[in-house]
């Protein structure tokens, strides 16, 4: 069987969008024409691909497996035909998928939306959350750029740090343990505390250095993002953490934050990608919006530990 390159590009599209109208849609064919490609698709692979499930369509096994290396092939076969260095962003047609907290499509997305509008337009974005297990998003394919405090022990994976995140406290307007000098007993002893943790830890760094200390805190409850947790502290008397970049949303929530009175690590922002998308410029034209997104302020996010 000789090489169909529009038979890839359709399939890393289908695998994408995991429907045939959608697929359809997005290279402007009909749906009856994007079925056949569908088949023949399977008839070349030798596997259904994709199946359906009550209304809509899953990838099989072999798909999944298939979709990091198709999706790849394609961005260097559209590498390998583009001017080097060069991308016509106007006329750019891309889903990018940016893999990090809650936070960080809070935060970080609107502005990123609104680039994307102002420079690409044909580009869509699509802002994967963080999961209770660690899977590897950038070498599947799953995302396309990792945004945050990256922790991948991938070694192929690369890395640009961007800055540095510190955790404040965050409490309502009115907590008691904003009167007078906060000293780290009074910290841990006079409220009790609510932690985010997207595997549910109850503990963390803050426990860790009031151990050190001698002294403990009350943990009453955990909850899986940073944004949900502002509506926690919002209602309550319990004290939270956020990061620096979280201010945006405190603010808008009318809490206060502080400074946590203990030796807490710093939290390094970075990006992360796959090497497969180095000579691709328009993950490079994607990742100099988060650059600049993120580095001069307010717009980024601690990813949850």
């Amino acid at each position: 069987m000789g090489l169909d390159l529009n038979l890839l590009v359709a399939l890393d599209v289908l695998l994408e969008e995991q429907s045939v109208r959608g697929a359809a849609r997005r290279l402007h064919l009909s749906e009856p024409a994007m079925s056949r490609t569908l088949g023949r698709a399977r008839k070349a692979l030798g596997d259904p691909l994709l199946v359906r499930a009550g209304r809509q369509m899953v990838p099989t096994p072999y798909a999944l497996s298939l979709r990091a290396e198709v999706g790849a092939v394609v961005e260097r076969a559209r590498a390998l035909f583009a001017a080097r260095g060069a991308v016509d962003l106007r006329s750019l047609t891309r889903t990018f998928t940016v893999h990090g907290s809650d936070s960080l499509a809070a935060l970080l997305g609107p502005a990123l939306l609104s680039r994307a509008a102002a420079e690409a337009p044909g580009v869509r974005l699509r802002f994967l959350g963080e999961s209770h297990l660690d899977a590897p998003v950038l070498r599947e394919g799953t995302a396309d750029l990792e945004v945050g405090v990256i922790d991948t022990a991938a070694p192929e994976v690369r890395i640009e740090p961007l800055t540095v995140d510190r955790m404040l406290g965050a409490v309502r307007a009115g907590h008691p343990l904003l009167e007078g000098e906060l000293t780290p007993r009074r910290f841990a002893e006079e409220a009790e505390h609510l932690t985010v943790s997207r595997r549910g830890k109850l503990h963390g760094p803050v426990d860790e250095a009031l151990a050190g200390l001698g002294l403990r805190r009350r943990v009453v409850g955990s909850v899986g993002s940073f944004p949900s947790s502002l509506f926690f502290l919002r209602e309550t008397d319990l004290v939270g953490l956020v990061g620096s970049w979280c201010l945006p949303m405190t603010d808008a929530l009318g809490l206060v934050t502080f400074p946590v009175p203990l030796d807490l690590p710093p939290l390094p922002l970075a990006l992360a990608w796959h090497p497969r998308h180095d000579a691709d410029p328009a993950h490079a034209w994607l990742r100099e919006c988060v650059r600049d997104l993120m580095r001069p302020g307010p717009g980024a996010t601690v990813a949850a530990v």
